[in-house]
């Protein structure tokens, strides 16, 4: 075919035109000179470092690690404007705890032991509103339907955080293992971003310690917090993990270190995880532990263990 007869072709050929979107305006387009004169305000932290504004956040641990404990502190912290481990709430803030699985007395139970152990409290009592199976006439909504969605809708009207607990008993459509089930939730969770709401999802971990089901829910989440029992745990220890940030915009130096974090009485402790790991082998040295006993205990490499024997004795704190 001859240059001509391709243009004469080309010419007769049906033109191909992109459909008119139903609303051309609904989209809203700017160039990098307008987006770098905007004054976009700095997000504030809810909980520093872990929780921003508008932040959606992850906690995942295996069953009976202490997840909700940590969902539980980090709302009344929040509502508090107090502090929860080694994070602190910049002031008051409005929260809205989605429980799907306790029982309304053990929820009470853990809530007045906060209460009771917690230097803050919140302005009011509105600043604190849980929403719990058990004192409810119907199911929990399914927080991955349009229809759980709109049902829970206007009961956190106002919140700055919502907590959902836990996304098993929660969002129960869909495939837990495939990345579509997450969307419904995902397309949640950013419509209320964009209004202004954090989000707390908690989670359930998997038999190889990662959270369970399908990764893509990470890809769009800020901040994620893994918990897990250090390698001595014993049953006896009760709340006592570790707290990993698997994720974590914004979060580094020592914000971004792992520790350890123990529940006694009414009261958390913590420690970085090196301090814990380092007081750990003194005590076992003190025991008459070889570095091979200590390194079987803790999990910790022999040559670290051998490490810090040495910095014991340095110390004066070991033979």
């Amino acid at each position: 075919m001859t240059a001509l007869e391709v243009k004469k072709s080309i010419e007769d050929a049906e033109v191909f035109e992109l459909p008119e979107p139903k609303d051309k305006h609904r989209l809203k387009v700017v160039n990098i000179a307008d987006l770098l004169a905007m004054d976009i305000p700095p997000r504030e932290y809810l909980l520093h470092p872990v929780i921003q504004q508008q932040g959606l956040c992850m906690v995942f641990a295996r069953r009976g690690v202490g997840k909700t404990h940590v969902g539980l502190g980090i709302a009344y912290a929040v509502a508090s404007g107090g502090e929860f481990l080694k994070w602190t709430a910049t002031e008051p803030r409005r929260v809205v705890y989605i429980d799907g699985e306790m029982p309304a007395e053990a929820m009470q139970g853990r809530l007045a032991q906060i209460v009771k152990s917690s230097s803050t409290e919140p302005p009011d009592a509105s600043y604190f509103r849980l929403i719990t199976p058990d004192l409810q006439d119907c199911t929990m909504p399914d927080l991955s339907t349009p229809e759980g969605q709109a049902e829970i809708e206007p009961h956190i009207q106002g919140a700055s955080l919502v907590v959902v607990d836990n996304l098993s008993t929660l969002a129960r459509s869909g495939k837990e293992n495939e990345g579509e089930g997450w969307l419904g939730i995902q397309g949640w969770a950013l419509n209320l971003r964009r209004q202004g709401v954090s989000v707390l999802f908690v989670h359930h971990a998997a038999k190889g310690g990662q959270q369970r089901g399908t990764s893509r829910r990470e890809d769009v989440l800020d901040t994620v917090l893994r918990l897990e029992h250090p390698s001595d745990y014993r049953a006896e220890d009760g709340a006592r993990f570790e707290v990993h940030i698997d994720k974590g915009r914004g979060i580094f130096g020592d914000d971004a270190k792992s520790f350890e974090a123990k529940l006694a009485g009414n009261v958390w402790s913590f420690k970085d995880l090196d301090d814990a790991q380092y007081i750990r082998v003194v005590e076992l040295s003190k025991d008459g532990m070889t570095v091979r006993d200590i390194a079987e205990e803790t999990g910790i490499s022999k040559s670290t263990v051998n490490r810090m024997q040495k910095k014991a004795r340095a110390d004066g704190e070991i033979d």
